[in-house]
């Protein structure tokens, strides 16, 4: 028997389980069939952790989100001989700005029901719109999505137009899909469920330090954007522990891409979150884990809205 040199050793990822795995790409091996750019701001050969330049930091910083919630799921008996799916869904959608102190400056909440037929539904307590969503079960949680990604962006126009601020950063919590015509905007990415890089750009994501910055690269799935990965503070050493992703319209240029990446650098680390305030911590930033709290208080409760719809319906 060959006898091991050393034992193994293990660092603990400080990201709760009940959220899901920071990096569970790595667990199911599931690869992106992404198709990469690598050498925008640096050749692949060449990648290596990025201290952000010291440069001017935005007037404001501005945090979007929504949160939905499924309040009840409905049959719709119309004239079709079969009664037809559909969602009722309470969303809403809040904007925070940061400059020098954080505060909610809008909150908008949507109620609605998705299906391929209806009408509004009117009960106790609420209306909820009717919204024609045809093409079955999946189409109404597209639906769903859709609509809020619709309302977080007409609160974020609105305020800009508003505020008339032309230095502001916006950060869209999640993905930038749909969202990409928004100027001066990033996706916060805080789970990464695929592994998008190869094992040489991975180990430099890995041995970022806090407020370090990869690379900045192009990714094309469905649709085209420009990503880097940042490191937060607070975070244990495991080798993924704290690291978010972010993006930005693939219509901006490759410098222009790496001086907005430097500004994320400089500006989120210091609104990272602490463990024992957040289990998300530190991706779930602070002004996104108050908003998410404040948002989720204006859905409304949950069963009385329930029992209201069901009294609307039997009438």
């Amino acid at each position: 028997m060959t006898a091991l040199l050393s034992p193994p050793s293990y660092t603990v990822d400080p990201w709760d389980p009940g959220y899901g795995v920071a990096r569970g790409d790595e667990l199911d091996g599931r690869e992106s069939s992404a198709t990469l750019t690598l050498d925008l701001e640096l050749p692949a050969s060449r990648w290596r952790p990025l201290t952000p330049r010291e440069g001017t930091v935005p007037g404001s910083v501005l945090f979007l989100d929504g949160v939905r919630r499924i309040d009840a799921r409905v049959w719709v008996h119309a004239r079709e001989p079969e009664p037809q799916p559909g969602v009722v869904a309470s969303l809403a959608a809040g904007l925070v700005c940061c400059d020098g102190a954080a505060r909610i400056v809008d909150v908008a909440v949507d109620r609605g029901l998705y299906a391929a037929t209806g009408e509004d539904i009117k009960t106790r307590h609420a209306t909820y719109a009717f919204r024609h969503t045809p093409g079955g079960l999946d189409a109404l949680t597209l639906g769903v999505q859709g609509r809020l990604a619709a309302l977080e962006v007409e609160l974020a126009t609105a305020w800009r137009r508003h505020g008339n601020v032309e230095d502001d950063l916006l950060v869209v919590d999640g993905p930038l899909r749909g969202r990409t015509h928004l100027a001066r905007t990033v996706g916060y990415v805080k789970t990464h469920q695929k592994s998008y890089l190869q094992a040489e750009q991975a180990a430099v994501v890995a041995a970022l330090e806090p407020g370090q910055r990869s690379p900045v690269f192009g990714m094309g799935t469905s649709w085209e954007r420009t990503s880097w990965y940042l490191r937060l503070p607070g975070a244990a050493r495991a080798p993924w522990a704290g690291v978010v992703r972010l993006e930005c319209s693939a219509d901006l240029r490759a410098e222009e891409a790496a001086a907005l990446a430097d500004v994320t650098a400089l500006v989120l680390p210091r609104l990272a979150s602490s463990p024992h305030k957040d289990p998300r911590a530190p991706q779930n930033l602070v002004p996104i884990g108050g908003l998410e709290r404040q948002l989720r208080h204006r859905l409304g409760d949950a069963a009385l809205l329930y029992r209201s719809l069901r009294a609307a319906l039997a009438a």
